[in-house]
Order: structure tokens, then sequence, then C-alpha cells
């Protein structure tokens, strides 16, 4: 069976409720792309197979999708014309990418901004919205030392710094609370919330596993959110990465991020809380898997979950209520 087959889930076309999708649904649904990371993609050695990129763009826009994030920095083309050229064969748009910086070191300032620019420029030659920011200790080493007042304050003036790289190239940056970066506790988000201006990326998993509620964040500081990552979490797997008894590579290899729906984390609520305070940004699928077991046949593997993501935002899209 075709990946076609398998994905009668057209954004555009398909009902929601007995007829065709329209207003508010419809509005949140053309919303909605993934992440390169759904099918597996991600840098890091030992993490899995890596499918081709034909295959997954493919996938994604038979699952009706309309965008795609970056995904790991050589997995689609850095030249802009290439990667345009890639995107416009599948009909998909590029809304951002993910850029690891370490911005509480004031000794790796210069460098790091300057990666944050050339980033910047690839990425806004490729169409793109969102700069991604996730603050680490080194992008090659996600240690989490503890941070004098000193770091604490050199990390806020950097990503003062890169919004200001970021809106030179006509881009939003959002930052992205992830587990084992610097910024991963509750106490560590509510500190970027209360200490800089920068907008945020809801994610809804990252966020639940470090302790804060993504719904409640969702309520309280909506107009601070720029991009939304849904990913779902199986809590029962979180505890023991939260207390280092496994890494994060192999609590996803082990299932933490499940079909969305089928976990822990709000999904639903923070859809609708979101929706009827007038959020009109992107939505990503983002639910990080690893291929362990090798290549799955065409039509098979991550897209099946993917698929399983996209029938319960159908099924959530209608009980959304109207903005006013």
């Amino acid at each position: 069976m075709s990946t076609t087959d398998t994905a009668s889930t057209d954004f555009a076309s398909d009902p929601v409720t007995g007829g065709t999708a329209a207003g508010v649904a419809e509005r949140f649904l053309a919303r909605v792309g993934s992440a390169p990371i759904s099918w597996g993609i991600c840098e890091v050695p030992g993490w899995g197979e890596q499918l081709p990129s034909e295959r997954v763009l493919s996938e994604m826009a038979g699952l009706g999708l309309g965008a795609t994030e970056l995904g790991s920095v050589g997995y689609l083309p850095t030249d802009p014309d290439a990667l345009r050229a890639l995107l416009d064969s599948h009909g998909l748009r590029l809304t951002g990418g993910f850029n690891a910086l370490a911005l509480a070191d004031a000794s790796r300032r210069d460098e790091q901004l300057a990666i944050a620019d050339r980033s910047a420029e690839v990425l806004a030659a490729g169409g793109a919205e969102y700069f991604v920011t996730c603050v680490v200790s080194d992008p090659d080493d996600w240690a989490r030392p503890s941070l004098s007042e000193e770091e604490w304050q050199e990390m806020f003036d950097n990503i003062g710094r890169v919004d200001e790289v970021c809106s030179r190239h006509g881009l939003q940056q959002v930052f992205h609370v992830h587990v084992d970066s610097l910024v991963e506790t509750a106490d560590e988000i509510q500190r970027v919330v209360d200490s800089t201006t920068v907008s945020f990326v809801l994610e809804t998993g990252h966020m639940l596993i470090g302790g804060f509620d993504p719904l409640t964040f969702a309520r309280d500081h909506a107009d601070r959110i720029g991009l939304v990552h849904l990913k779902d979490v199986d809590m029962t797997i979180a505890s023991p990465l939260n207390s280092d008894d496994i890494t994060l590579m192999q609590a996803v290899q082990q299932g933490i991020f499940p079909s969305l729906g089928d976990g822990d984390s709000p999904i639903a609520e923070c859809v609708t809380t979101l929706e009827s305070q007038g959020y009109s940004g992107w939505y990503i699928i983002e639910q990080d898997v690893a291929l362990t077991e090798g290549l799955p046949a065409d039509g098979e593997g991550p897209v099946r979950d993917v698929q399983r993501s996209v029938a319960y935002l159908r099924s959530i899209a209608s009980a959304i209520p109207e903005h006013h």
C-alpha cells in the first residue's frame, strides 16, 4: 500500500464533522506541519536508521502536512535554491530550524553569535519564519553545570543579541525548552520568562518533563508564544529519565514520545486554549522517534505514528472555540 493510500488526511478538504472542514477547524489544521525528527532524523551518533529525505518529505506531504522544519544540519540542503526546489517539489514550506547555542559562556559569545547569523541567513533564504534557539552548555556536549549569576545574565543578554540577529534576517526567535539543555526545569523556564522578552516555543513534551505544565504556560503566557511543538509524553518513562537512570536517547528508543493523544500531555487543552486566545502561528508535530530495527517498508514505520497524530488533531479540531 502506498503512502498516499495510508494517508487520507488532507487538511484542506477532508471532513471534520459531517462535511467540508471550515472556519475555525480549517484555520487550525492549515497551520499544522511536522519535523524530520518525527521520522527519526537526528544527528546524534547511534540514534537509529536515517530515512532518505525524499521519502520523509513525500510521506509528510501524503499526510496533508504543509510545512516542515529544517531538521538536522545537512539533512536537507543548506543551499537556499536547492532547499526551496526540494520542498517545492513536495508542496511543502519551511517554518524554521533548531539551533543549539552556548549562550551562557562569555568566552564563546562572538563565535556563537556568528554561528547564529549564518544559520539565520540560511533559514531566511529558505523561506523560514522562525529561528528556534536552545541554550546548551556546549553544542557537542549537553552537560548541565550549575550556572553562576554572571552566566545567567550572559545567557539573557545573548538571547537579546540573537533577537537582533534574527531581526536583521526577518526571522522571529523562539526559545525552546529542552531536556538536558540549560533551561529544562520549571524554575529555569520561569527565569527566562521573567528576565527576557523572547518569544517561546510552547513545547508540550519537554516542558512537561521539566515540570512546567504546558497548559499553564499557554494560559499564563499566551502573549509570549510564537510557535508550538506538539509532543506527547509517556510520563512513566519520563520518571527514570528525570532521575538520570536512562538517557534521553534511551527514553526515545523506549517510546517516551507516543503519537499525539496517546500520552499524558494536555495536547487538546493547549490547542483549544491557544486558539481561543487568538494564536495564529504554526503547530509542528515533533514526536521524536528512533529507528532501531532497520528501515521500515514503504508506507510503514514513523509515517503510521504521525498519521495517528494527524487523526488526533483532526478529532479535536471541531471542538476549538471561535476567537472573538
